[in-house]
């Protein structure tokens, strides 16, 4: 994931803090926009999580703290929810200059009220998705029910939120109350999803309810079963990441792909940045990288890492397919394998250094109902599997140069 740290100014001309991330190949197929909860940041992990999924899928993000939270100008005391979805017109402004126009809205939280906001008013947008969101913006003052009496008296208070001190104006607890999202969401052209955690103590999933039975279609529910309001869990904001990403091709903006084509059994294509690298083998498509301690973004295996894979998997092969015919009961073959490159120190020669051989190192671990020497057996067919061969007997490499 390619990350960048961008800045645009708001309505008020501050300066508003973001984060645009990209796919490996820097070129994405459609930009996300994306709104954070109720004075949270950019920063969240669960963002990360969800952004790292839709850039693995194509999709270009941009992540910002509004007016007032974390890194962007202005005081938080003197935004409200207007303010809120303002400064997403302007993040979306920016994308349009700089790049494209926003296709995606996201919004967690207070954040996807906002994005059903603002959606109508911007009109590259064609889906919308929100996370454990409220029908009313107002529902986020349950937050600060005991001081409401002290900021409509006093025109602010200082407030605890999620053990963090933010001073709410009474103009913010007056602006929330202004907006209407059964109207935003009439009026809004663009399919919407809505994912909600039935086990969320923060925003009840009743509230998912209400947006499911206001929206227009193309409209779709996901439940997030068993996560909490902010995603803490990383395998439930990669899951929800995952999920926008493949709802949202449907109404994407999606181009027409150059596919890997080759007469070959095996093909391979790598770019001029990083490491990334796609294997079409036949029908299938895999994806080999590097890992980011030597400079790639490990969205795959290594080179090495296959050809073991390869081996244990043809390991596995033959000994079910020798114990078949022998009409063996082997419930499960496990390949457990290591690679690494040592000195062969017994192939020495006087006054020369040892020459590296590749070293394989393999644990086989048979379930079923065998004899000792049924499993000893299979351990020798193992070394008979064609890669083990392969990899032991002389290999002859040819290298032409192909045409483009």
């Amino acid at each position: 994931m390619n990350a960048q740290k961008v800045s645009f100014s708001n309505a008020a001309g501050q300066q508003l803090s973001a984060r645009l991330e990209l796919p490996v190949n820097r070129h994405p197929y459609a930009f996300a926009l994306f709104a954070h909860c109720f004075t949270c940041g950019q920063t969240l992990t669960a963002i990360h999580d969800i952004s790292r999924e839709l850039n693995l899928q194509g999709i270009g993000v941009l992540r910002f703290d509004f007016t007032g939270i974390g890194e962007s100008e202005g005081d938080f005391v003197d935004t409200t929810f207007a303010t809120n979805i303002s400064d997403l017109e302007a993040a979306a402004a920016w994308l349009a200059e700089h790049h494209t126009a926003p296709a995606l809205l996201v919004g967690h939280s207070l954040g996807g009220a906002a994005v059903l906001c603002a959606a109508a008013r911007i009109p590259s947008v064609r889906a919308v998705a929100t996370i454990g969101s409220p029908f009313a913006p107002d529902h986020v003052s349950r937050h600060f029910a005991e001081q409401l009496d002290d900021i409509r008296a006093e025109g602010h208070a200082t407030v605890d939120i999620g053990g963090r001190p933010f001073r709410i104006s009474r103009q913010f607890v007056e602006d929330l109350g202004q907006h209407r999202l059964e109207e935003n969401i009439a009026e809004m052209d663009a399919a919407l999803l809505i994912l909600h955690s039935p086990q969320d103590r923060t925003v009840s999933i009743d509230e998912a309810a209400k947006l499911y039975r206001a929206a227009r279609y193309p409209k779709s529910f996901v439940s997030l079963d068993g996560a909490d309001h902010l995603l803490s869990d990383p395998a439930d904001s990669h899951y929800a990441g995952q999920v926008i990403a493949g709802w949202s091709k449907r109404y994407l903006p999606v181009p027409a792909e150059d596919p890997l084509r080759s007469d070959h059994n095996v093909a391979v294509r790598l770019g001029a940045e990083g490491y990334t690298t796609e294997i079409m083998v036949r029908q299938h498509q895999l994806t080999a990288d590097e890992p980011e301690k030597v400079g790639g973004n490990d969205f795959g295996p290594g080179p090495y890492e296959l050809v073991s894979a390869g081996l244990g998997a043809c390991t596995a092969m033959t000994i079910q397919m020798y114990a078949r015919r022998k009409k063996w009961i082997v419930e499960e073959v496990q390949v457990h394998l290591n690679h690494r490159k040592d000195y062969a120190t017994d192939l020495m020669v006087a006054d020369t250094k040892a020459p590296k051989i590749d070293r394989f190192e393999r644990v086989i671990i048979l379930k079923g109902d065998l004899t000792a020497e049924q499993k000893a057996r299979l351990l020798e067919i193992a070394d008979r599997c064609p890669v083990h061969r392969t990899l032991h007997e002389t290999v002859e490499i040819t290298t032409v140069l192909g045409e483009e």
